[in-house]
């Protein structure tokens, strides 16, 4: 089929989609996919274990019994710039020196590229690609393709882990991860701003009063989230359905703004009745989180600016900085300097990271 047709077959199914959207979430039945796969198989606060919400439905498809590992496959979703590329690199890096470490439950990888073309990196990270939204459906919000990239990868690909962990690109692990998940439940991180509760009355658009009190919904997206793959398959349309949704919604996407498939991805997670471990201890996130304790993922979202005598100085650029924004078009140097004393922990172990890994991967700023 030409290039043309197949976009005018996904405009068409995704505005029936849309007409039925409504009715489908009420049903029991889970959300058909909005979008046919292209048939593409290319390849903060002090520490707690778990809360659990306590209405919960288990999913029956993973209430069997395992032995042994519980391997999951983590999956990574980027574009191809060079800003979401040498991010991917270093996450990469650190996954294989850790993948094999003691308590490591940790199986494949996939970076899942919705550039819709391969990249030179194809034989460096073990790579997916799908294709983008047709142009102009994400309204300037590239982050819708996340979903859809993952509708088509689930789709697709011969995942051999009956688990997943969904990451993303700025994730540097920085210990061996088990599988968090347990008894039906995902394992999440909860955001704070994330915030069912605040916006109820535009969450019942999505989220409808038959399917249970708002507090389903938990305060996560989906990364990082570790989540049963069949569980994860049923929840992704839904997932992909309501972000677009939800954009088209002018009400939601200004409550929601830059977070909005995180809110999505929460919604779908509770219409199909799969909860979540609230897992604080799953990451940190510089240069708030100053200790990386028992913590398994350092998340670089934010930039780290200090003066030179350790002072942080945050919304205001320091005399020492690291910020993943700073190297948006270019990669970032190797052997970065490090911090002034006085920095925290976590921003020093960041950089020492990102150190280690630019100076080991081959072609580095290539």
């Amino acid at each position: 089929m030409g290039c043309s047709n197949f976009f005018y077959t996904l405009l068409i199914t995704f505005s029936v989609a849309l007409i039925t959207y409504n009715i489908i979430i009420s049903a029991n039945a889970p959300l058909k996919q909005g979008f046919p796969g292209p048939g593409n198989p290319s390849a903060t606060s002090s520490p707690r274990l778990f809360s659990v919400d306590p209405i919960i439905q288990m999913p029956l498809d993973r209430s069997k019994a395992t032995s042994g590992k519980r391997l999951f496959h983590t999956a990574v979703t980027a574009s191809d710039s060079v800003y979401n590329t040498w991010q991917c690199r270093i996450m990469y890096y650190w996954f294989k020196k850790f993948k094999n470490g003691p308590n490591s439950e940790m199986g494949g990888f996939t970076r899942i590229l919705h550039s819709g073309k391969p990249d030179k990196f194809m034989n460096e990270i073990p790579t997916f690609v799908a294709q983008p939204l047709p142009d102009g459906m994400d309204q300037g919000y590239i982050v819708l393709n996340r979903p859809w990239a993952f509708v088509q990868w689930l789709q697709n690909a011969d995942i051999k882990e009956d688990y997943i962990l969904m990451a993303e690109p700025d994730h540097i692990i920085v210990k061996p991860i088990p599988n968090l998940s347990t008894d039906g439940l995902g394992a999440a991180f909860p955001f704070f701003y994330i915030e069912p509760k605040k916006f109820e009355s535009v969450l019942r658009k999505f989220f409808p009063e038959q399917k249970g009190p708002i507090t389903n919904i938990d305060p996560i997206g989906n990364s990082p989230v570790i989540v049963g793959k069949a569980s994860l398959k049923k929840i992704s349309s839904t997932w992909m359905n309501i972000s677009l949704a939800m954009k088209k919604d002018p009400e939601a996407d200004k409550a929601f703004g830059w977070v909005l498939e995180m809110y999505a991805y929460a919604v779908s997670s509770a219409l199909h009745g799969v909860g979540n471990i609230l897992y604080k201890d799953f990451m940190i996130q510089p240069p708030w989180d100053t200790e990386v304790g028992k913590k398994f993922i350092i998340h670089y979202t934010y930039g780290c600016d200090y003066d030179l005598k350790g002072k942080l100085t945050y919304g205001k650029i320091g005399e020492w900085r690291f910020d993943k924004r700073s190297y948006d078009t270019v990669a970032p140097p190797q052997n970065l300097p490090l911090p002034p004393a006085g920095v925290p922990e976590s921003v020093v172990t960041l950089v020492k990271m990102v150190n280690e890994a630019t100076a080991n991967i081959p072609n580095w700023g290539a």
